[in-house]
């Protein structure tokens, strides 16, 4: 259903739209099950903000790193138990293995 005439909404444009909205909220869902973001105590000042913009950029580096079949909630636990791949991923030592990536 929409408003928009039929020259002003094809189907192409109305299938662009509703993928385009539905790849924010997934966004929206990754932060909210990952983080619990909706029940997150920070409530004052820029504190809300700032702690939703260091999340998304988070998700985002993840992301960068997914593989096809993997969720970002998996990639997570995986990084939460063998920290030192983070830094392999961020390449933040003269030796991160770059072997380690893969497994």
């Amino acid at each position: 259903m929409t408003s928009r005439t039929p020259q002003e909404a094809s189907p192409q444009r109305v299938l662009a739209v509703n993928r385009g909205h539905w790849s924010i909220e997934s966004v929206h869902y990754i932060i909210d099950w990952n983080y619990d973001e909706d029940r997150s105590r920070i409530h004052t000042g820029f504190g809300p903000e700032n702690i939703s913009r260091l999340r998304r950029f988070a998700v985002g580096i993840l992301k960068s790193f997914q593989k096809p079949n993997q969720s970002i909630a998996e990639l997570m636990r995986k990084l939460s138990f063998r920290t030192r791949l983070v830094f392999d991923y961020l390449r933040m030592t003269n030796n991160s293995a770059t072997v380690s990536l893969r497994n």
